[in-house]
């Protein structure tokens, strides 16, 4: 399964996709992964930084979506003051 989770005050909301389903055109599944794409998109706008998870592998900073990674962690930009 292919996630996308997205860090707030809340902790964590996430949006999950097959991505066989997604090769085999299913349309849940297009459409879940549309969405964690236009997700993506707005917060790395606003600053977010995002990472590829992989179970037997190290953390990737990544600057685009990918619908085949693993896992997509969205961490928004810390203000301090």
């Amino acid at each position: 399964m292919g996630m996308l989770r997205i860090m707030s005050r809340r902790g964590d909301d996430r949006i999950m996709w097959d991505p066989k389903k997604v090769e085999a055109n299913d349309p849940e599944a297009l459409a879940a992964v549309h969405e964690a794409e236009r997700i993506f998109e707005e917060a790395r706008v606003r600053g977010a930084t995002a990472f590829k998870v992989v179970e037997s592998g190290p953390v990737e900073r990544i600057d685009k979506f990918d619908h085949t990674a693993e896992q997509i962690v969205l961490v928004p930009r810390v203000v301090g003051g």
